[in-house]
């Protein structure tokens, strides 16, 4: 069912106002507060793709005239790529893929197309091994490619390691988006909006004003849909299964990473296409299974999609629903659903869509992580770090 605005002191609220040692005493200050930042952090990656300097450099990388782009990170950097991907090909028409760092190091002269490419390097840090490691690689044995890379961290090895290689380039984001928590979130939307700076690198438009109406949607899902979400997040929750079509694709692929990493492991999730369900993972739904689903901002696509909701509705599967669009027919909500209905969410661009997808995302994992009365700031007990640990490149072709 809709959502009406609460009247009274949210749960976002509150646990903001907390004084910050309870913050860092109950561990999830850091999370908090980038998860918090995001709308005014996407307006200042704005205001850098605006930049002269950075529009000339994404110009000249556009006018190199790549046969290919390929756009390479690890874990939520990869899914950065995923989101974004179609949406430049669509943009520039020029052949798009995100592949991730580890499989480009392990496999790349399966998956690389060769001949002149364009490989953008997606980094938090910069400082995972995958990061150096590929685009070592790739310099050394494709002197076609040219290298971007877009990252959160100016003293990060993929930001410094390079500056005497003319083919590399570097978009440097604020440092406020070099996350602090274990889980990436703010840094995640900004590298998103990085990235889709290039749609815009042929042209004179300009870039300042993509962040404002993306940052006036994701205010509402803040400002009216936090406790709607935390609700959601305390019942009962084994399972997600997050569905989105095309570049939302990437946003389900996200925003299941962050409830897998936020509750320790406790959730098992699953991201995938809404016509992807039918063939096999629909059986994985019972009735305490949470069900997230991003709703295209076409509306050829989204008629596939409410067909599939009411098709769970149909055969009863699934537990609570959360569905986030705009304009959200009351029949693919479901008995037990919660629409975040956006006003303005299909204005925005493809990429600005995810953005505010990912939000949703965030907010479910980080109220599922309290629940579970975890940290979300440091919640799988020193099993995963917030730097992938160090470990060999091996040559290739090497024992």
């Amino acid at each position: 069912m809709p959502v009406k605005p609460a009247a009274s002191v949210s749960m976002l609220d509150s646990l903001q106002a907390a004084p910050v040692a309870e913050q860092q005493r109950l561990g999830y200050a850091d999370t908090l507060r980038e998860i918090l930042q995001q709308p005014a952090t996407w307006r200042d990656t704005a205001a850098r793709l605006a930049d002269a300097g950075t529009r000339s450099m994404l110009k000249s990388l556009l006018a190199a005239q790549p046969a290919h782009i390929v756009l390479t990170g690890s874990g939520s950097s990869v899914y950065v790529g995923e989101c974004v991907a179609p949406v430049l090909q669509s943009a520039l028409g020029i052949p798009c893929m995100a592949i991730p760092a580890g499989t480009l190091l392990t496999s790349r002269r399966g998956v690389l197309p060769g001949g002149r490419g364009l490989l953008v390097s997606i980094a938090r840090s910069g400082d995972s091994p995958e990061s150096t490691g590929v685009v070592d690689q790739v310099l050394a044995a494709e002197p076609g490619y040219a290298h971007l890379a877009v990252t959160c961290n100016a003293q990060g090895k993929l930001a410094t390691r390079y500056r005497d290689e003319p083919r590399m380039h570097v978009l440097q984001l604020d440092e406020r988006t070099n996350d602090r928590s274990l889980v990436m979130t703010s840094s995640f939307t900004n590298l998103l909006l990085g990235c889709s700076g290039l749609r815009h690198g042929a042209s004179s438009e300009g870039d300042a004003r993509l962040a404002d109406a993306a940052a006036a949607v994701a205010g509402q899902v803040l400002a009216r849909y936090g406790d709607a979400l935390a609700h959601a997040a305390q019942q009962v929750v084994p399972a997600a299964v997050y569905l989105g079509s095309g570049a939302a694709l990437g946003a389900a692929r996200e925003s299941a990473l962050k409830m897998l990493e936020m509750s320790g492991g406790a959730v098992r999730v699953l991201p995938e296409t809404f016509l992807g369900l039918r063939h096999g993972p629909m059986s994985w739904l019972d009735e305490h299974c949470l069900v997230v689903a991003f709703l295209s901002g076409e509306p050829g696509v989204r008629g596939y999609e409410y067909d599939l909701l009411r098709e769970l509705n149909r055969k009863n599967l699934g537990g609570t629903r959360v569905v986030v669009g705009e304009s959200i027919p009351e029949d693919v909500i479901g008995p037990k659903g919660i629409a975040i209905d956006l006003p303005g969410l299909y204005a925005l661009e493809e990429a600005q869509q995810q953005m505010v997808h990912v939000v949703v995302g965030q907010l479910l994992a980080f109220f599922r992580c309290l629940a579970l009365e975890q940290r979300p700031d440091a919640p799988s007990q020193g099993v995963l770090t917030r730097v992938v640990e160090s470990f060999a490149i091996h040559a290739e072709g090497g024992a």
